[in-house]
């Protein structure tokens, strides 16, 4: 919904009803993930996506009927048939979609919600999608962590619901998921029948860039284009200014490992956390990869060198006291064998090694293997 929602807050300000179709599930190929949205809105505007274009249309006429009835649906798309006109994933794969009317009467507390994603502050909606009794169907409840205040807003329809869906909905929010939960229609966990959808909205994932080299302006643009926060960090103020990363959020100047063990006991450092080393310089390269490599929320981290610089980075780190089980997390040289040049590409690169570290791909042509096209990891949260 994040792409969406600065176009749905502003029929929403302005008491407007929208249709919204937002993808809760996803079996196989399908092209989008949970969590996308399509909005259809007062004047039939259409906006976002949930397929990729395979079933928008039969998305959009849906959304109008919910907009004219009130009542929200949860539909299941699949695999088109022989006729070529049919509704349906030509990529082979299958998502439900839950359409629903959002409006200031059935939503309120979206402005609540837009306010925290504005702002960065974890939030998680979740919203019943399929239940036995059609009352309960478009019921949410919003929900922040504990120590946030105000942290859990709306009802489903029972304590019970309420209590088990809000513990479920901040354990996704602190792992960073977005998931559709099961359980019995009054909340009980080893039940059936309730299906509750869990958006979790937190801050965006970090990537930390040490070494304001020209190669790390590529990686900075690069990273924020796949959704980071990116922080270029030298401890050289000439190299490290804002005029030189302007596709960073932020350029700090500080010895690297002091920036990253700063940033560590703060709290700031989560699963989420890419790290890439672009210094080749040991006197900045193995203090920042011996915390890095010790940090065991880091979801990447690489170093740029050449395989003799990578050779002497390895004894030194082991002069350091690193074990091998260590070592084994670094990424180096890094990047994909993409045959990579210019700062460009190797950013290409090196981006490409934490997409296929993060979902599980091989790296290899697609022509050139077999299976499913996308890789099936747990649902990543949405950033804000």
């Amino acid at each position: 919904m994040r792409d969406v929602l600065d176009e749905l807050m502003g029929w929403w300000r302005a008491g407007e009803t929208v249709g919204v179709g937002t993808v809760v599930a996803t079996f196989r190929s399908a092209p989008r993930p949970a969590g996308a949205s399509m909005l259809v809105g007062p004047a039939g505007e259409a906006v976002g996506s949930v397929s990729g274009g395979c079933v928008e249309g039969a998305v959009y006429e849906l959304s109008q009927e919910v907009v004219g009835d009130g009542s929200p649906v949860l539909q299941r798309y699949g695999v088109s048939d022989d006729d070529a006109f049919a509704v349906g994933l030509t990529c082979g794969g299958i998502l439900d979609v839950f359409v629903e009317p959002v409006s200031q009467e059935t939503f309120p507390e979206l402005g609540a919600v837009a306010d925290d994603v504005a702002a960065g502050r974890p939030v998680a909606v979740a919203t019943v999608i399929e239940h036995p009794d059609p009352a309960w169907l478009g019921r949410r409840l919003v929900v922040r962590p504990e120590d946030a205040g105000d942290t859990v807003t709306g009802s489903l329809g029972s304590s019970r619901a309420d209590g088990a869906v809000t513990d479920d909905a901040r354990g996704l929010l602190a792992a960073g998921r977005t998931e559709t939960l099961t359980y019995g229609p009054d909340g009980e966990r080893r039940g059936e029948g309730m299906r509750v959808f869990v958006n979790a909205f937190a801050p965006r994932p970090r990537m930390l860039v040490f070494g304001a080299i020209d190669f790390a302006a590529a990686v900075a643009h690069v990273g924020s284009f796949l959704g980071y926060r990116v922080t270029v960090c030298d401890a050289r103020p000439v190299f490290a200014t804002k005029s030189r990363f302007p596709a960073a959020d932020e350029v700090v100047v500080e010895w690297p490992h002091k920036y990253l063990g700063a940033e560590a006991e703060e709290g700031r450092i989560d699963g989420r956390t890419v790290v890439c080393v672009l210094t080749h310089d040991p006197k900045f390269d193995v203090p920042v990869l011996e915390k890095a490599l010790r940090l065991p929320e880091v979801a990447y981290v690489g170093a740029m060198g050449s395989r003799r610089t990578h050779e002497d980075r390895l004894e030194r780190l082991r002069e350091a006291g690193m074990t091998e089980a260590e070592l084994a997390r670094l990424s180096s040289p890094i990047g994909l064998d993409l045959g990579a040049r210019t700062p460009e590409e190797t950013a290409v690169s090196i981006a490409a090694e934490i997409v296929a570290l993060q979902w599980g791909g091989g790296g290899s042509r697609l022509q050139d293997v077999g299976g499913p096209i996308h890789h099936h990891a747990e649902a990543a949260v949405e950033p804000v």
